[in-house]
């Protein structure tokens, strides 16, 4: 049974530790009967990682693209381009396919295609769609599109490349979307991309990043509301990181408590929705309490996960499985070992 995000979801915001205490372990008791103890512990290659569970075994496995290389128009108050900066840069189809080949001859399963967005917040798709499928039937990799803002066009035309999952961000906030996002009627163009992208049939991966109102909730529920009508094939949870050389960079991150009140409210509003922890999110401390409060609320996988929390799901009951891929690929991997 599914709880109103807004409104009981206003009371886990609220609760005491010892109430969320309560709240956490019925999430947890909710996902281990929809789901087993399966925990997915994604490590996309785009990034070297190791910890004593676990080491990637091909550095080509899953790799982040960016068909604008660093170039973004939109300019977020939290990112500034910068997280262009950590992908490799296929600014014209021809290099898109390249790339990709050579990653296949190397081993790879699939490929992140993302970029910066045009000011309306869309991602410069359309030109690369061919180039995409092409992708999908010829070399056989798993794709992931970061897709912003979609138009009709571009929608139906993903549908076509036959794509794995598609990922965009959900802001529930017109305010923040405007004063991060700079987007103009942000909330509803957002759920207007969704939608196309659902009515596409196009398995969606919606991103919502806690603390993005500087450091604050503002529209986490809202946005988390939305998507719960619309049955996503994952919902993905990212955490305000502050970022050296942005407006944000000495902005204070919302606490792994906070975190764990949000993913507490996920687990009980979609029951049965994967939920994960993805890529971006502060570390050091902040991540091993983010990575435990995460465990004990029931989520599917986590990102990047750190020793102590495979430690601490173990101790819960879980047992890791580890995949150097990325985090939006969780709904096939669920299936196959439910299957």
């Amino acid at each position: 049974m599914s709880i109103d995000i807004l409104a009981e979801g206003s009371q886990i915001l609220n609760s005491s530790h010892e109430e969320l205490t309560t709240w956490m372990r019925k999430a947890f008791h909710k996902r281990r009967e929809v789901f087993g103890s399966d925990l997915f512990c994604f490590s996309p290659t785009g990034y070297p990682y190791e910890i004593d569970s676990h080491t990637q075994k091909n550095p080509h496995n899953f790799v982040s693209l960016s068909i604008t290389g660093i170039g973004c128009a939109l300019s977020c108050e939290h990112c500034k381009g910068k997280l262009l900066q950590g992908m490799e840069s296929t600014p014209s189809p021809e290099t898109l396919f390249s790339k990709c080949q050579e990653i296949k001859k190397r081993g790879g399963e699939g490929v992140l295609i993302s970029g910066g967005s045009d000011s309306q917040g869309h991602v410069p798709l359309a030109p690369f769609l061919s180039t995409i499928a092409r992708i999908k039937s010829e070399l056989a990799l798993k794709v992931v599109v970061h897709t912003g803002l979609v138009s009709p066009d571009v929608a139906s035309g993903l549908a076509e490349t036959d794509i794995d999952a598609a990922m965009l961000d959900v802001i529930g906030s017109d305010e923040v979307a405007m004063k991060v996002y700079h987007l103009d009627n942000g909330v509803a163009d957002i759920e207007r991309s969704i939608d196309l992208l659902i009515e596409s049939g196009i398995p969606i991966a919606p991103h919502i990043l806690i603390g993005l109102n500087y450091g604050k909730l503002g529209g986490e529920l809202e946005a988390l509301a939305m998507i719960a009508g619309k049955n996503p094939a994952a919902v993905v949870f990212i955490i305000l990181n502050p970022l050296r050389k942005t407006p944000m960079e000495n902005v204070k991150p919302p606490s792994p408590e906070v975190v764990g009140k949000v993913l507490t409210i996920a687990r009980h509003g979609l029951p049965k929705t994967p939920l994960l922890l993805g890529c971006a999110r502060p570390m050091g401390e902040h991540k091993i309490q983010s990575d435990k409060y995460a465990i004990q609320t029931g989520i599917n996988g986590i990102a990047y996960i750190s020793q102590e929390g495979v430690d601490f799901s173990r101790e819960m009951g879980l047992k890791p499985i580890f995949s150097d891929t990325c985090c939006s690929l969780a709904p096939v991997m669920i299936g196959k070992t439910s299957a």
